[in-house]
This record gives C-alpha cells, structure tokens and sequence, in this order.
C-alpha cells in the first residue's frame, strides 16, 4: 500500500537542542550571573552528566528520589518540568535561580535547530500531497518552535505526548496521529531517532524509517532517505 501520510519525531530527528554550554551561558547572560569559560565548562559537564537538558544526553543515573517521575515525564506537563529541574539541581549549581530559568530557556524557538534538509524534505512531502503529523514525547507545546523556523506550515497535525497522558512507545499515541491525518497506520511511515520509542509505531502497523541522533551539521543529508521510501 503507497505511503499517505508520515509521522515525524521532534528531538533528534527534525530538530536539535543547543549544546549544554550555550544552554547554560545564554541562561545565565539574562540573569547577570558572570562566568569565566573555564568554571561555565565545569558546570556546563556536571548538567550534562545528569542529563538535565531536555533533549540532550541521557542520566549518567537517575536518583531514586526521580525514579518515579522519570517513568512520566512526557505524560504530563507538570511531571516534565519537576523531572528535569530536579535533574539540574542535581549539578548543584551555585546558582538556585538558575534552575528554573534553565528549564524555560529549553521551552524557547531560539534553543532548537532544524536539520538542514528539514524543510526540503517536508516541502517536498507537501507537494506530493502527503498528509504529515509530528508525535512526540514531550512536556511542552513545541509548536512555537516550528513556527519561528518556519516549518509549521508543513505540519497537518500535532500529537504530543503531554496532551494526550501517553507516551511513545504506546502505539495509541501513534494510532492518534493517524487518526489526526485521517490516514490507516498500514500507508503511514513513522520517521524517528528512537528504535524503541518510535519503534512502537511498528506495533500500530506503521512502517518505520530510523535517523541517526548527531549534531546539525553532522546530518545535512538524514532526512533525504524518506522521499525515497515513497516512491
């Protein structure tokens, strides 16, 4: 059956995260918090240790006092924000203000980058009449972002884990965005970074195309392979 729609992930796939370190710098610029490069790399590796940026590298470890939350973060927004702003004060920044501005700093369109062929990509699914959705596991409405970068105007529907209070890889979230596109899961491809949560949308009866997680300018060209996929 030819492919009608594609779902896309967020993180990792059509868009990357800053690094840690501007993550950090940029926050602390606002707060008028003066730094010298050597001590902001020292923290900058602490955060990046606990896994503290969203969308970023995993825990080293999780607390057990976090275990819970980790097991929900994306299904709920409250969950998200305690989860990771209780990551980063496991850094023990010097700085107790900075938690909180950390995590909004993330939330913003300035703090994310598209892959370079994002927009070719998901311009030429356009034109071919594919209907296309983003799914993904998150605790915060990231259609800002696609707004700023000018890629919303591509996307017929968002389905965000937080929204609905389930998570990749529960095939429902998939199946809610194929019912969002008004598509079957059997002409649908799912496009990820993730073979186990985006891997879940093989349990739906999506096709499954996976990208490698890098850093922008190390994948100019990921994204290509799905035009070929269909055809």
């Amino acid at each position: 059956m030819a492919i009608t729609g594609v779902l896309f992930d967020f993180s990792g796939t059509l868009f990357r995260i800053e690094t840690v370190e501007r993550w950090l710098r940029v926050t602390l610029d606002r707060l008028g918090i003066a730094v010298p490069e050597a001590e902001l790399a020292h923290w900058a590796e602490q955060l990046a240790r606990a896994g503290a940026l969203p969308g970023g590298s995993s825990p080293h470890g999780v607390p057990e006092r976090l275990a819970p939350l980790w097991e929900v973060r994306d299904c709920a927004a409250e969950h998200h924000r305690e989860l990771f702003t209780g990551l980063a004060r496991e850094a023990a920044l010097p700085w107790p203000e900075a938690y909180e501005a950390l995590y909004d700093r993330h939330m913003e369109p300035g703090a994310w980058t598209p892959y370079p062929d994002a927009s070719e990509v998901l311009g030429a699914l356009r034109e071919r009449g594919t209907r296309i959705a983003v799914v993904s596991n998150i605790g915060w409405d990231l259609r800002p972002v696609f707004r700023e970068h000018g890629l919303d105007g591509f996307v017929d529907a968002y389905v965000l884990s937080y929204e609905h209070g389930v998570a990749k890889p529960d095939e429902r979230l998939f199946r809610a965005a194929c019912e969002a596109l008004d598509v079957t899961p059997r002409e649908t491809l799912m496009v990820g970074d993730d073979v186990r949560a985006d891997g879940g949308a093989t349990a739906a009866g999506c096709a499954l195309e996976l990208v490698e997680r890098l850093p922008v300018a190390e994948r100019p060209h990921g994204l290509r392979p799905v035009l070929g996929r269909l055809g």
